[in-house]
């Protein structure tokens, strides 16, 4: 059986190891937080899980290493700084960073080749994409492992041709997002109308056919030339940004519309999951593994 280690035992690094134990690995995650075993004992019940603090021993003996711990370039430099010494020399190193450069996690590290970032979506389980982000020391062989591991666990990983700030899936959200956070500050549209109306339109839309292909088709038989000589050419506006003394406005609309706290958070996170669920297999995303299937 294949032996995983995942470093941060935070949202992510608690729904890879979901995802992990799910595909027949052997799991173990490290995280120095004082309450890691009764964390791991609600989370993760009734699942072989080794929790350590020893990120030494946790590391030893690892096939792979998925990191999710906090943020900060720095904390991750020691991180892996460790995770080079304590690791096979043909074990890839991956992160999850959602913003942070493989080459500045890697940098002064001597097992920069095998450093990676395979960027998910939250949930890990449940959301197919993972963004797998080579820095330029990145050996090719690290990233065909990533993807190779990253497929066995019925994900579908896209492999990005370089690195970029905040990669691509975390750059696009960051446009949309400004553009809601706009809008409701212009009194156009109330947070929870702008959300159904994503759901019930471009949500729905890119869920089946992504933006490009659905420019193909909004063209018609002349394709997505037609498009954007047409309408596209009377999107003549401009998009405005929000204003960033006014954040707090649309903070205070989101937590009036859905609730703040561990109550709201369950109730929240359970609707999220059992709608991702309803709509996998209908868009014919891989099967999530099954506790039997054996990790790579």
């Amino acid at each position: 059986m294949s032996v995983v280690t995942i470093v941060g035992a935070g949202v992510i690094g608690i729904s890879w190891a979901r995802l992990f134990d799910a595909a027949g690995w052997e799991v173990r995650i490290s995280d120095p937080r004082p309450d890691l075993g009764e964390l791991v004992e609600r989370e993760l019940a009734g699942r072989p899980v080794t929790a350590t603090a020893d990120l030494v021993a946790a590391a030893s003996g690892a096939d792979f290493v998925q990191e999710a711990g906090p943020e900060q370039e720095e904390v991750k430099r020691e991180i892996f700084a460790t995770l080079a010494a304590h690791t096979r020399d043909d074990v890839v190193l991956a992160s999850s960073s959602s913003s942070l450069l493989p080459s500045a996690i890697a940098r002064g590290n001597p097992a920069a080749d095998r450093i990676v970032v395979g960027h998910p979506f939250n949930p890990p389980e449940l959301m197919p994409l993972v963004e797998v982000v080579p820095g330029p020391r990145t050996a090719a062989t690290t990233v065909d492992r990533a993807l190779e591991v990253y497929r066995g666990l019925g994900k579908s990983p896209i492999r990005l041709k370089k690195e970029i700030p905040g990669f691509v899936g975390n750059r696009l959200q960051k446009v949309f997002n400004e553009q809601a956070a706009h809008l409701v500050q212009q009194g156009v549209i109330d947070v929870p109308d702008l959300d159904h109306l994503v759901r019930a339109s471009l949500g729905l839309r890119w869920a089946v056919t992504g933006p490009f292909e659905s420019g193909v088709l909004g063209g018609g038989p002349a394709g997505m030339r037609h498009l954007v000589e047409h309408v596209g050419s009377q999107l003549a506006f401009d998009a405005g940004r929000p204003d960033p003394a006014r954040t707090g406005e649309v903070l205070d609309a989101v937590e009036q519309a859905y609730g703040t706290g561990e109550t709201a958070y369950a109730h929240l996170a359970a609707r999220r999951d059992d709608r991702t669920r309803a709509v996998l297999e209908p868009l014919g995303w891989p099967d999530l593994p099954s506790q039997d299937t054996q990790g790579q």
